[in-house]
């Protein structure tokens, strides 16, 4: 399922009064009104890296006979839509029904996603990380 818009809003600010034996208090909480604009812009960010990373990182797994197959992966992907589609005719049955190496290529075969996952998740992770200031 691709991402329409990730848009981060902020909720309004708030007065609390709280009562006790010793008194009371008086907190009132406010959002940076930024905060929802520049968390949103690196969201968009670290997808569209994401997006791309994928993109690249796969390449050398897709079976390679005319490059076709690869290239409809950029054909049919929209840079920052959180969806990589590989949109040739012959996409589905080359990916679910066919071996996952091949003579000219150990890399290249069926499933490439699962396996460009398996060798190259912690460098889109790290990489979405430093985009979207997570930790």
């Amino acid at each position: 399922m691709a991402i329409k818009s990730i848009i981060i809003k902020t909720p309004r600010g708030q007065i609390v009064n709280v009562t006790g034996k010793g008194g009371s208090v008086k907190a009132k909480f406010e959002w940076n009104k930024e905060f929802g604009a520049q968390k949103t812009e690196l969201f968009s960010k670290a997808q569209k890296f994401l997006d791309s990373e994928v993109l690249r990182t796969t390449s050398p797994y897709v079976p390679l006979d005319t490059s076709m197959l690869s290239k409809s992966g950029q054909l049919g992907t929209t840079i920052g839509s959180g969806e990589v589609n590989y949109i040739a005719p012959y996409a589905a049955q080359q990916y679910y029904g066919t071996a996952q190496t091949r003579a000219y290529g150990s890399q290249r075969g069926g499933k490439w996603f699962e396996r460009s996952k398996i060798d190259n998740k912690e460098q889109w992770i790290a990489g979405v990380k430093k985009i979207g200031g997570g930790k």
